[in-house]
Order: C-alpha cells, then structure tokens, then sequence
C-alpha cells in the first residue's frame, strides 16, 4: 500500500488562523501543515479536507480515482464541499468492516473520545491503524493484537497514552512505523518536534508526503540512558516524563520521600502524581542501586539532588568535623556505587536532577558542599548516559545528543 499525506495538522490547520503563539508565527512555508487526510492507493480518502483536491495534485495524484471517502470524526465550522467526482462521505459503524472496490478492507475501531478509527487491510495484506485527532483505541489492553501494525497514523503527541495502550497490546511492534498526525500549534516546529517524536518511537513527515506500508525505515534511535537537568520550575520533570509517556509501563522513583506536617510539600508531590499516567508504578525509595541492578519497566528517577541530600545525611556530611572525618569518604562510596549502577544496568532510565552551579553562592559551608557535590555528581552521571538535556525556562537544550 501506498499512503500519501495530504495534510498531517489538526482539523484547524497549522498555523490556526489568527493564532498569535509563537508556534503558529514560524509554522509557515514548508513548516505549515493542513488538515490531516490520508490518500490510500489512489482509491480510499480517509478525512476529507478542504483543498484535498490541489493538496492531492500538489502531491502528484489525482482524486478521481477515489471509490470511498471516509471521515474518521465530527467536523465543526462550515461543510466541506464534495469534490466533483468523489463519492459522498461516510463514517464506518464502530466494529464493522467495509470492503472497497479497490480491493482494501476497512474496519471501524471504536475511540475512547468522539471519533472513529480505521482499521485498513491492502490487498497485498499490509495492515494500517488510523486514528481521529485527540483519540485511541478503546479497549486494546483485553488482548494480544492479531500482529502488529505494520503502519500506525496517529495523534501521538496528543495523546502519547494511546500508543502506550497500542504498545501494551502489542497492536504496535518494534517494527512498526508510527507516523505523527494531527499536529498542533503544542509543539514548535523544526528540531523540538523532531525530539519529541523520537522520544515516542515516531517520527513526522511533511505534507504531500507518500509513504509506502512495509518499506524499511529506521525506528528512531531512543537513547538507554538520559539526564535531564534544570533549576527550580525550570519544567524538567515534565521533560523527563515527556520522554516516557508513551510507554506502557514506567516505574516512577520518587526519591524525595514524605514530609509529615509540611502540607506545601504534600501539594508539590500531588501534582507530580496527577500528571503521571496512572499506568504508571510509583516507588518511594533513595536505594537507587538495586533498582537499577533489576530487569524491568523504564525508569524515571526524580531526582538526584534529593537523593544527594538522603546520601549526605546518612553520611554525616552536613557536619564539618564528621565531614573531614568519615563523611567525605562515605560519600563519594555511595556516590561511585551509584555512578557505576548507572553504568551496568540494561534498563531504560530517565534520571532528573537539579542545576545549581550557576546560582547564588551559599552562605554556609554545608550549602556550598552540597552545591559542589551534586555538580560533581550530575557531571558523573551524564559522563554515563547517552542523552544529557538542560532545561531552561520550559526550553530543552540538548548538551548530548
């Protein structure tokens, strides 16, 4: 089968008209992105657009040969003028299967959200999964899929827990090529997009594109082992679970424990916790070594400074005489221990931790130790990791690629 996409945006387009964000305001030329629709062989249209007929011709095909044209959800604002020639606009029932003249076989997939998606089986056996923007698959944990998906068109950047699910299922497989549709004004186009798709396992193409089911491409690379550092609401946590959401199982390492009689720092760890999938295990513990020693599920660690301070405590390094006596040592043993377990371990890890060198100099002797500590440590730590991110103000900048 052969795909092309005449758009790959949100019903409302890319950049939405009259949208002042920064996203929409460099969304132009090559970056711009219609309403998204999908040509199949030349014969089944999935979400008729306006402009589908010039976006087809701009493409290099022509829609006359389109013997179905199916809409995958509820389309707000004014009606959509059929095309000369093309056939009226339907959507398929919910688990129902339709046979096209072309040959293709289409069965409706219900949504967890109004829409339908859509199934798509080519004479030649190639198996396509198209989802409606803000949608996935209702119900895709009660069983192993038939195989995976050998395309998955999707709104992954919306909803990364959908892929989550696919993936769970095993509707979506180490060789599947999932492809980011419905794109909106959330994510800056260029490098930032690119990274996040990665981070999902997808990747996004521009409109006009064809691509063909089943030809190889290269799963982008996800690194093993990532840092994510950042001052105070520098917006690295979200970052780090960004990189993560659409996997189907994490274990959440909160290494920052409870805090009995602190109600601020209660709210602080609610709201990490309403912002994590629930699928999501959380564990509460600094004993990050047999953490990472065991197989399992990704890791997200948050975070090592919070760690730093149970490990300064344990040792004693708070206090300048017992530091000079035996903190010093018994630091940096648990500090290597944990640098080393970073390296030996086979899981995939997100780690997060603070950046506090460029700050204010502390005015006691313990402050400026921890301060030097936790850069020694996160200098460690990314010396050991694929992926090192710094992020500014909401912005990540990538140190190691």
């Amino acid at each position: 089968m052969e795909l092309t996409l005449l758009g790959t945006g949100t019903p409302e387009g890319l950049p939405r008209p009259g949208c002042p964000c920064a996203a929409c305001a460099v969304s132009v030329g090559a970056a711009s992105r219609a309403a998204t629709a999908v040509l199949v062989d030349g014969a089944l249209l999935l979400d008729l657009t306006p402009g589908a007929v010039l976006a087809g011709a701009r493409a290099g095909h022509s829609l006359a040969g389109v013997r179905q044209v199916l809409l995958t959800h509820p389309h707000d604002g004014p009606v959509v003028e059929l095309p000369p020639g093309l056939p009226t606009a339907g959507r398929v029932p919910d688990g129902q299967e339709l046979s096209v003249i072309s040959g293709h076989r289409v069965r409706a997939v219900p949504m967890d959200a109004p829409g339908t998606g859509y199934e798509v089986t080519g004479p030649d056996g190639g198996r396509v999964l198209y989802l409606p923007p803000g949608g996935a698959p209702a119900g895709t944990n009660g069983g192993p899929a038939r195989r995976p998906y050998d395309m998955v068109l999707a709104d992954v950047l919306g909803r990364p827990e959908g892929l989550a699910r696919l993936r769970a299922s095993g509707a979506v497989g180490p060789a599947t090529d999932v492809i980011a549709v419905h794109l909106d004004h959330d994510t800056p186009p260029g490098r930032e997009l690119e990274r996040r798709c990665a981070a999902a396992g997808a990747r996004a193409v521009p409109d006009g594109t064809t691509v063909v089911v089943g030809e190889y491409h290269a799963v982008p690379d996800l690194p093993r082992r990532t840092l994510v550092l950042g001052g105070a609401r520098s917006g690295k946590s979200v970052e780090a679970e960004r990189r993560l959401e659409a996997f189907p199982e994490v274990e959440y390492v909160a290494t920052g424990g409870t805090r009995d009689g602190d109600p601020e720092w209660a709210r602080r760890v609610g709201l990490h916790r309403e912002r994590r999938p629930a699928s999501w295990r959380t564990v509460e513990t600094c004993e990050l070594v047999p953490l990472l020693a065991q197989d399992g599920p990704p890791l997200l660690i948050d975070c090592l400074a919070l760690w730093l301070t149970d490990a300064m405590d344990r040792a004693g390094a708070w206090d300048d005489e017992v530091w000079e006596r035996s903190g010093r040592r018994d630091l940096a043993e648990r500090t290597a221990a944990l640098v080393a377990a970073v390296r030996a371990t086979g899981r995939h890890v997100v780690l997060v931790s603070n950046e506090v060198g460029s700050g204010v100099v502390p005015a006691t002797a313990s402050g400026r130790r921890f301060r030097d500590e936790l850069g020694r440590l996160n200098a460690r730590v990314a010396g050991e990791c694929e992926h090192v991110l710094l992020v500014v103000a909401g912005q990540a900048t990538v140190l190691r690629p």
